[in-house]
């Protein structure tokens, strides 16, 4: 039995039950409410970032972003505590692989249920960008997809208002944050983001669905932003000639230098999507399910015994 399955670990009224993954700075928990038997996820700060005021601050973000939210391809947070030995978001579980560790396997355990994705993922953004918000971090790593397709947006950590702010009019350049395979050359730039910014990120990640590949890569950071900011966009269709030229244009025109010429919108570009076929010839269901994928481990296991024990914290009374 391995250390994770050993551990009966608390964290206030949660029990910690599975490690779901670890990332920089935080670990996901599949977690069991002690009182109702209820199973969330837990999004938890690592031991040395409990202290890091910037750490806290961009879970505390994320809460203020999605506590709201309540759609069906968006997940539900239902809550944010900081009194117990490491600040941490309640989610709701929804056990499924993300479209990166399945792409570690390549295009093909996906191409039956891409339409299902995509359409799934730009309501999700549409929904977003409706109230007010641009996700700025739009790539596989960030959605969930089970077995049947269904497809939930996750990590909000940094989300920015769509509308103008006063330093922004002022002048001021916008921290440059995000993940380089999948970032706007406005987002590059510093410059305000819209929700044109999301559409960007959304092409580059149908391009590697489709692909396997994204669609810039370089040889150094800064090589790969240059390149979404000058070199020309690649063609999905020479790395994958049963997707169709109409989607393979769709998809230049999502990942064009100057938002102004991108589908004005999440909600366009998804009419638009629904009106064309994406490949030539319809790919036949996976062989394998993609929960049955073997992608590898996602337990830091150095990481966990740096955990508490149950009773070495105190337990304050549940915030309900």
């Amino acid at each position: 039995m391995s250390i994770v399955t050993k551990m009966r670990d608390f964290v206030g009224p949660y029990r910690l039950a599975r490690l779901v993954r670890a990332g920089h700075s935080c670990f996901v928990w599949e977690a069991v409410k002690d009182e109702t038997g209820e199973r969330f996820a837990l999004k938890m700060l690592k031991p040395d970032f409990v202290d890091d005021k910037e750490a806290v601050g961009y879970l505390r973000h994320e809460w203020e972003v999605a506590k709201g939210m309540k759609h069906p391809h968006v997940i539900r947070f239902y809550d944010f505590r900081t009194q117990d030995y490491a600040p941490f978001l309640v989610l709701e579980l929804f056990n499924a692989l993300n479209l990166k560790q399945v792409l570690r396997e390549g295009p093909e355990p996906l191409a039956y249920l891409v339409d299902k994705i995509v359409q799934q993922t730009a309501k999700g953004l549409h929904y977003m960008h409706e109230r007010g918000w641009v996700h700025c971090d739009v790539k596989p790593d960030n959605l969930l997809v089970n077995d049947e397709g269904e497809v939930k947006l996750i990590d909000f950590t940094i989300a920015q208002r769509s509308k103008r702010t006063l330093k922004s009019l002022l002048g001021f350049k916008e921290p440059v944050r995000g993940t380089r395979s999948y970032m706007s050359p406005e987002q590059i730039r510093g410059e305000t983001l819209d929700r044109r910014s999301d559409v960007y990120g959304l092409g580059c990640v149908i391009f590697e669905l489709l692909s396997g590949r994204p669609p810039f890569t370089g040889s150094s950071p800064n090589e790969l932003l240059e390149k979404h900011l000058r070199a020309s966009i690649p063609s999905v269709v020479v790395y994958n000639n049963n997707v169709t030229r109409e989607c393979a244009d769709l998809l230049r025109r999502m990942m064009s230098k100057r938002r102004e010429n991108r589908p004005e919108s999440m909600w366009e570009m998804l009419q638009e999507f629904r009106g064309l076929h994406v490949f030539s010839k319809k790919p036949k269901p996976p062989k394998v399910k993609l929960s049955e994928l073997n992608v590898g481990p996602v337990t830091d296991v150095e990481s966990l015994k740096q955990l508490p024990k149950a009773g070495e914290q105190d337990t304050p009374e549940d915030e309900g």
